[in-house]
C-alpha cells in the first residue's frame, strides 16, 4: 500500500473538492427539510373548517343547525346555510363545498352527503365528525357519498399520483436538458430550443400519463382530452422553473426546484390529506404550487365534469409563464454580460 507524499489532508482535497462537499452538505438540508415537510404535513391531520352546506325544511331549523355546527369545538366544519338539497348538491358538484348535512323534520334521520371522488381521507373525517356531533344531539345520521371514486382509484389517490408523475418528469426532463451542454443557458437559441424540446416532451408525457391512468388501468376516468391537455400544462410548468432556477442558481438550482416541487408541493398538494386536514402553512402554500393546483384539476376533471378548474390553471399557467420568460431572461442577460465583456477587451489591451 503506497501512501501519498502529501498526505491524508492534500487527498481529501483532491478526492471531494469544496465545491463538491458545499453541494453534499446542500443535499443533506434538502433530506432534512424533505423529512421535516412530510412529517410535519402528516403526522396529525386534524380537520380543519371543513366547508359543508347545510339544508333544513325551513330557514329556522337551517339557521339552528348552523350555528350548532360553528359551535362545535376545534372548528372542524365550515357551515353555510343552502335554500335545498339540490343546491346542496349542486355545491358539492360545483366543489364549493365538500359535504352537505340534509336536517330531516321531528323525529326524521337527517342525510350527511360527501363525496370520497374528492379525497377519502376528508370524507372519513367529515362523517366522523358530523355523526358525533348529531348523536350528541340524539340524532340519527345516514351517509350517503353522491361523488364515488371509481373502483380503479382506491381512496381517490390516482389523480394525485398520476400528478406527482408528471412533476418528476417535467424536471428530471428539464434537470438533462439544463445540463447537456453547460451548467447555463449559452445563448437565446439554446434557451428557447430547450423550452422547445420540453414542450415535445410536456405533450408525450401529458398523453401517455393520462392513457395509462385511463384506458389501460381504468383507474381515473373523466375526459382523455382535458387530462391529457393538463398534463402537458403542468410538465412543461415543472420542467419551465426548473429551467428558470437552474439558469437563476446553476446546478443548484436543479436543487432548489426539487425543493420547490418535491419537498414543499407534494405534502401540501391535498392529495392524501386534502387541504382541510392539512397543518395552516400547508394548507395556505398548497393551491399556489404546481402539485397541489394539478391535483385539484385533476380530480374535478375525473369526477366532477371540469367544475372549479379555472383557478389551479391559471396558477399553473402562470407559473409556466414565468418560467420560461425566466429562462429566456437569463440567458439574453448572460450574452449581453459575455458582449460588453467582448467590447471592452480591445481598449483594455489599448491603454496597456
Amino acid at each position: 500500500m503506497t501512501r501519498s507524499p502529501n498526505g491524508f489532508v492534500a487527498e481529501l482535497k483532491d478526492a471531494v473538492s469544496l465545491r463538491a462537499a458545499l453541494l453534499v452538505i446542500g443535499v443533506l438540508a434538502l433530506q432534512v427539510a424533505f423529512v421535516v415537510s412530510y412529517i410535519g404535513a402528516f403526522h396529525h391531520p386534524k380537520p380543519q373548517e371543513i366547508p359543508l352546506a347545510v339544508a333544513a325544511p325551513d330557514q329556522r331549523s337551517a339557521d339552528g343547525a348552523v350555528r350548532r355546527l360553528a359551535a362545535l369545538p376545534g372548528d372542524p366544519v365550515d357551515p353555510r346555510a343552502v335554500r335545498s338539497e339540490a343546491a346542496a348538491r349542486e355545491g358539492i358538484e360545483q366543489r364549493d363545498v365538500d359535504g352537505a348535512l340534509l336536517v330531516a323534520g321531528p323525529g326524521g334521520t337527517d342525510t350527511l352527503l360527501v363525496a370520497s371522488a374528492a379525497g377519502a381521507a376528508l370524507s372519513d373525517a367529515l362523517t366522523e365528525v358530523i355523526v358525533a356531533a348529531e348523536r350528541s344531539e340524539g340524532r340519527r345520521v345516514e351517509v350517503v357519498d353522491v361523488v364515488p371514486d371509481a373502483p380503479g382509484d382506491a381512496r381517490g389517490l390516482s389523480s394525485f399520483y398520476l400528478v406527482i408523475g408528471w412533476c418528476v418528469g417535467g424536471y428530471l426532463c428539464a434537470a438533462i436538458l439544463a445540463i447537456s451542454a453547460g451548467a447555463r443557458p449559452a445563448n437565446t437559441h439554446r434557451a428557447f430550443i430547450r423550452l422547445g424540446v420540453l414542450l415535445l416532451y410536456s405533450i408525450a408525457a401529458g398523453l401517455l400519463g393520462t392513457v395509462v391512468a385511463g384506458p389501460v388501468l381504468d383507474a381515473l376516468p373523466g375526459s382523455v382530452p382535458a387530462l391529457w391537455g393538463l398534463g402537458t400544462l403542468l410538465v412543461f410548468t415543472v420542467g419551465a422553473i426548473t429551467l428558470a432556477l437552474q439558469g437563476l442558481a446553476g446546478v443548484i438550482g436543479i436543487g432548489l426546484a426539487i425543493a420547490l416541487v418535491v419537498v414543499l408541493g407534494n405534502p401540501s398538494a391535498g392529495g392524501a390529506y386534502p387541504y382541510p386536514l392539512l397543518p395552516p402553512f400547508w394548507r395556505a402554500i398548497g393551491p399556489a404550487l404546481p402539485p397541489g393546483a394539478g391535483t385539484f384539476a385533476a380530480r374535478s376533471i375525473a369526477y366532477f365534469k371540469g367544475n372549479a378548474t379555472g383557478g389551479p390553471l391559471l396558477v399553473l399557467a402562470a407559473w409556466a409563464v414565468g418560467g420560461a420568460a425566466v429562462t429566456v431572461g437569463c440567458a439574453v442577460m448572460r450574452r449581453s454580460a459575455r458582449g460588453g465583456v467582448r467590447e471592452e477587451a480591445p481598449a483594455g489591451d489599448g491603454g496597456g
